[in-house]
């Protein structure tokens, strides 16, 4: 086995902004639209479709970045959403691509909005959810881009969740039933009324998604008597359905639309890569043709009302995100530009999608990146067992993807094995795969970890005595069960924004999460009976805090409304008073995730002299990867090297 000769990949290529991101075109077909850098910030750019070179910036943010963006049907105005230091409360905003004049849509304080529906009957006027009147509940109100006048649609009685259609009508909403099953209700002449009735075990896999043109009918995804989330057409009047595709591998994850009558195109399903499967001959040939363009995995992002133009992006597990205009009259794809160009000029690594067996038999789809160096036949194995880095998803109800993944590839770069795991629990597999979590943090899913490090192990993958454990969210809590239940198994962890106590976490959610806390009762444990307080106990991390006897780095955003930062301190305090190292890195101005890139660069920098040090990597010198970085250390420097001098210390 050679070992790498190559310097580092620069933590900036992988981490900082991308070139060009959410790429889409004007519904009238005149203009493209990205976020880019500007000044360092990510920015929305407009440029005329036949002319992507001449884009020009029309916002201005100087902070934080924006994340993502949505074209008016005025044809001159974009949307898009923005909070403050990472606290969530998010304000919907729209720009004049004209003037540049910006408007905050809701002005409201000490709110989250976001965007419920767009008319092309109403250009000026869009519908926004916002919870300015009860904190628990979000009201649909319709407000004017262009002058900024608003009225209250809808005021929310009680809902979840409020679905509005492009007509600005609202037909349906969804509330928690105390079962953790769900009701959804149809609007009528006396208000709304219970329509479908959804057991808990179904919840998280059944949903209204939208709506066709057609007013009598919405889309609905079920999984109610069968497995697998299948795609319906579902009658307003009595929710009876006609089924438009289901697969037996895994949950239907997507649709295609056509722009204007709203008419199921194409399905997404993603069982260990993603495939969409064409429901409608007029599109069949535009798959065709675009796969036969490009190997990676396809993306329809935006079409112009006229459906002659589409943007599309072609994701790769080695290379960055390619996007193209593609013209459907003579079906031709164009090719725009990626997201990462200097992603070119390095050696990158395949993600290997993996079947692993739990030692209950239930299969778990993985996904493993090798150092380039260590599998030169690109077998997805190495020459030798490798330092491995155990990746896990938040959520967690969410799911690991194939696909390009920064963490993957930095640390495959720095001498690792990376894996992550879709532990039972997680979505996209099935209602039974998914419940299987139910109530099973730190007990089954964990040993779904668990299993897929055994599996490593045996596989000649991992060196059983070289394996950290990383992750963000509930990954940030599997780090702190693993270092506490498991003691002896993981060198190390990294811990981001991970809940420590689960009591805590419960009662510290959001005020509009109040009508979600039945799924946690249900499927994580109920702090509001002491039964429950107690089993919530016995599966937090700080329960057994005395037990960590492996380094561990936490990173933690201060204005986190998720997570809190309370979580980390406390479990920082228990380590602290048993006399036990840890390294607590905080971010005064990042919330749940560091968004901001002089804040992620500074966080990895960390992570890889922190990992290089305990698992036997390299890292890429800090240099002055802190400039510009609001990074704060307020417990234990010393513990990665070199970190307390490169912060002046």
């Amino acid at each position: 086995m050679t070992e790498p000769s190559t310097p580092p990949i620069p933590r900036h290529v992988l981490y900082g902004n991308p070139e060009r991101a959410d790429v889409q075109i004007s519904p009238d077909g005149r203009h493209l639209s990205w976020l880019a850098p500007d000044e360092g910030v990510l920015n929305v750019w407009v440029a005329p479709t036949a002319d992507p070179g001449a884009a020009r910036v029309v916002t201005n943010d100087r902070r934080r970045g924006i994340r993502s963006h949505d074209w008016a049907f005025t044809g001159r105005h974009i949307l898009f959403p923005q909070d403050t230091g990472g606290d969530e409360d998010f304000h919907v905003y729209a720009v004049d691509i004209e003037t540049r004049e910006q408007r905050d849509l809701t002005p409201f304080d000490n709110v989250t909005a976001g965007l419920a529906a767009r008319s092309r009957d109403e250009p000026d006027r869009v519908l926004v959810q916002v919870n300015d009147r009860v904190p628990e509940l979000h009201d649909i109100i319709a407000v004017n881009i262009v002058t900024g006048d608003w009225d209250r649609l809808v005021e929310n009685p009680g809902f979840a969740e409020m679905i509005a259609r492009d007509d600005f009508t609202v037909p349906l909403a969804a509330a928690m039933r105390e079962d953790g099953g769900v009701t959804l209700f149809r609007s009528a002449e006396a208000g709304y009324e219970p329509l479908l009735q959804v057991e808990m075990a179904d919840s998280l896999t059944t949903a209204a998604i939208g709506y066709p043109a057609d007013p009598q009918h919405f889309y609905l995804l079920d999984s109610r008597g069968r497995d697998k989330a299948a795609l319906f057409r579902a009658k307003l009047s009595d929710g009876s359905g006609e089924l438009l595709f289901e697969s037996d591998v895994a949950d239907v994850s997507g649709i295609l639309t056509h722009p204007v009558n709203k008419t199921v195109q194409a399905v997404e399903v993603e069982h260990q890569r993603a495939e969409w499967i064409p429901l409608d001959d007029e599109v069949r040939p535009d798959f065709a043709a675009l796969a036969a363009g490009d190997p990676g995995d396809l993306k329809v992002l935006s079409r112009s009302d006229d459906d002659a133009s589409w943007v599309v992006a072609f994701l790769h597990d080695a290379g960055p995100v390619r996007y193209y205009r593609y013209d459907r009259p003579t079906r031709t794809a164009h090719y725009l530009f990626s997201n990462r160009s200097d992603l070119d000029g390095y050696v990158l690594t395949p993600m290997f999608p993996q079947v692993i067996e739990a030692r209950d038999g239930t299969e778990l789809i993985s996904y493993l990146s090798l150092p380039a160096w260590s599998d030169p036949d690109a077998s997805g194995r190495p020459d030798r067992p490798l330092p491995m880095v155990l990746d896990v998803h938040g959520g967690p109800w969410a799911r690991d993807s194939w696909g390009f993944n920064p963490e993957h590839q930095l640390l495959a770069d720095r001498g690792y094995a990376v894996l992550s795991v879709n532990y039972r629990g997680s979505t996209g597999f099935g209602k039974a795969f998914l419940n299987a979590g139910n109530k099973q943090w730190a007990a089954a899913m964990h040993d779904d970890l668990l299993d897929a490090v055994d599996w490593a192990v045996a596989e000649g993958i991992a060196d059983r005595d070289r394996i950290a454990i990383h992750g963000g969210s509930y990954g940030g809590y599997a780090t702190l069960v693993g270092l506490t239940y498991t003691p002896d198994v993981f060198a190390c962890g990294v811990d981001i924004v991970g809940p420590s106590n689960l009591i805590t976490l419960l009662e510290s959610i959001p005020p509009y999460w109040a009508p979600m806390l039945q799924v946690f009762k249900d499927r994580v444990g109920d702090p509001t009976t002491d039964a429950g307080r107690e089993f919530l106990a016995s599966r937090s991390p700080l329960t057994y805090a005395d037990r960590i006897r492996r380094p561990l780095l936490i990173g933690q955003g201060a204005n986190d409304p998720r997570v809190k930062q309370a979580e980390s301190e406390q479990i920082v305090a228990a380590m602290e008073s048993h006399g036990i190292p840890v390294t607590y890195v905080l971010f005064p101005d990042e919330g749940h995730g560091f968004a901001e890139p002089a804040n992620r660069l500074s966080f990895f920098a960390v992570t890889e002299a922190f990992l290089a040090e305990h698992l036997g990597g390299r890292a890429q010198p800090y240099d002055s990867v802190f400039e510009g970085s609001s990074i704060s250390v307020p417990h234990g420097e010393a513990g990665v090297p070199g970190l307390a001098a490169a912060l002046g210390g």
